[in-house]
């Protein structure tokens, strides 16, 4: 499998906050090779807790040890193994992934232009930047300008962290973008959570339901969205690491069983319109 990049970025006008790629390889256009760094597009703004003991703050550690010999081991020692039906355990070395006999974990090779519309984004697991690599800039140009003029995306198959993927290549802002998918076999069957089939709305509901769709309808703009709980927690480590109490936030209004849809939707439109025009205004000044 292609090598995960160490170093420090190469190009002139990088910057050191510049992520380090993860894989290193190349894409299989044809009679085309394009070689490709792999760079991930993501990043979890999570905040991070460690376990400790509360009487002193001492951080928990655990220690990696075998079952059978009650030794410690280090992480370089530790295999991968895999449990047989029978209890046999069958112990995989590193020599034996890089031998696998996949063309994928040299390559991504292209199998099928699809338009992007036909891929149930549910299939879609993580999303990459792929850049070009050395003499790769010239062939990287023509396979994203003949996807944009086409208007297809390219599905592909590659090996990443040690296991087969399918992905979709396609362009996004002068980028070509992977976003590597869950295998048909790994989607769950959502068939149990629908509604009895003998649940029905009138015509009176769903066009109240539309009108409510109606008021809050507009452009996606991701940013106008912020993680609420996530500041919340950082307001309340900050409070407790300054001993300072939290603002006590009043209690929401307990909601009213629902018994009437149309009369709950209505309310509903107008305290989305009320909503709105609060937030036009609030932009305004």
């Amino acid at each position: 499998m292609p090598e995960a990049e160490e170093g420090t970025p190469e190009r002139i006008g990088q910057t050191r906050n510049m992520p380090r790629s993860i894989w290193k390889g190349a894409i299989s256009f044809g009679l085309v090779t394009i070689p490709v760094k792999l760079f991930s597009a993501t990043e979890e703004k999570d905040i991070s807790f460690r376990q400790v003991h509360p009487e002193d703050g001492g951080r928990i550690k655990y220690k990696r040890v075998c079952e059978i010999d009650g030794k410690e081991i280090p992480y370089t020692e530790i295999a991968k193994g895999y449990e047989m039906p029978d209890g046999r355990m069958v112990i995989l070395e590193a020599e034996d992934f890089e031998s696998l006999p996949l063309a994928t974990t040299k390559a991504v090779e292209v199998v099928q232009f699809v338009a992007e519309e036909d891929v149930d984004p549910t299939y879609f697991n993580k999303t990459y930047f792929l850049q070009a690599d050395g003499p790769g800039v010239k062939p990287y140009v023509l396979l994203r300008d003949a996807l944009i003029k086409s208007g297809q995306s390219a599905v592909v198959k590659v090996a990443l962290r040690s296991r087969e993927a399918l992905a979709l290549i396609r362009p996004k802002d002068g980028v070509l973008l992977m976003h590597t998918m869950l295998w048909p076999d790994e989607l769950r069957d959502g068939s149990f959570a629908a509604p009895p089939e003998d649940v029905t709305v009138s015509d009176a509901e769903v066009t109240m339901a539309q009108s409510f769709i109606d008021a809050l309808a507009g452009d996606f703009n991701p940013e106008d969205f912020t993680d609420s709980y996530r500041e919340a927690l950082e307001a309340l480590v900050q409070s407790k690491a300054e001993g300072v109490p939290l603002a006590e936030e009043p209690e929401p209004p307990k909601e009213a069983e629902v018994v009437d849809l149309v009369a709950a939707l209505r309310a509903s439109v107008e305290a989305a319109k009320k909503r709105r025009e609060e937030a036009e205004t609030a932009k305004a000044m």
